[in-house]
């Protein structure tokens, strides 16, 4: 079980290297974003999930707010998140996380990225 975590994480890893400059761009695109989901107490349970997985294919750059107690709870969550999802953290600050999962086809009318590429 652990190798095969391993080895998705350096799939996942190997696929999403993004440059500090796309980073730069996402940051200011996600600026102006609010956040789509809540996490909190019940965590990260299946209704979630399927938002989580609605909310990456369609928008491609998204924000969630995580209410934890500690950095190292927000830290796990936000591991957990990125791993289980194939998403990349482009940004933490405070409680708000904003991840990027490039999408297979965007919609240019859904996708955050698109819409506000210059």
């Amino acid at each position: 079980m652990l190798l095969e975590s391993a080895s998705r994480k350096q799939q996942n890893t190997a696929l999403m290297r993004l440059s500090n400059s796309d980073k730069k761009r996402f940051r200011s695109i996600g600026h102006n974003l609010n956040p789509v989901l809540i996490i909190a107490q019940k965590g990260l349970n299946e209704n979630i999930r399927v938002e989580i997985q609605r909310a990456l294919t369609e928008h491609e750059l998204i924000k969630i707010k995580l209410i934890t107690s500690t950095r190292e709870e927000k830290k796990a969550l936000t591991d957990t998140i990125c791993d289980e999802f194939s998403a990349e953290c482009i940004q933490s600050v405070g409680h708000v996380i904003l991840l990027y999962r490039a999408a297979k086809k965007p919609d240019p009318r859904l996708s955050n990225v698109a819409r506000n590429s210059i």
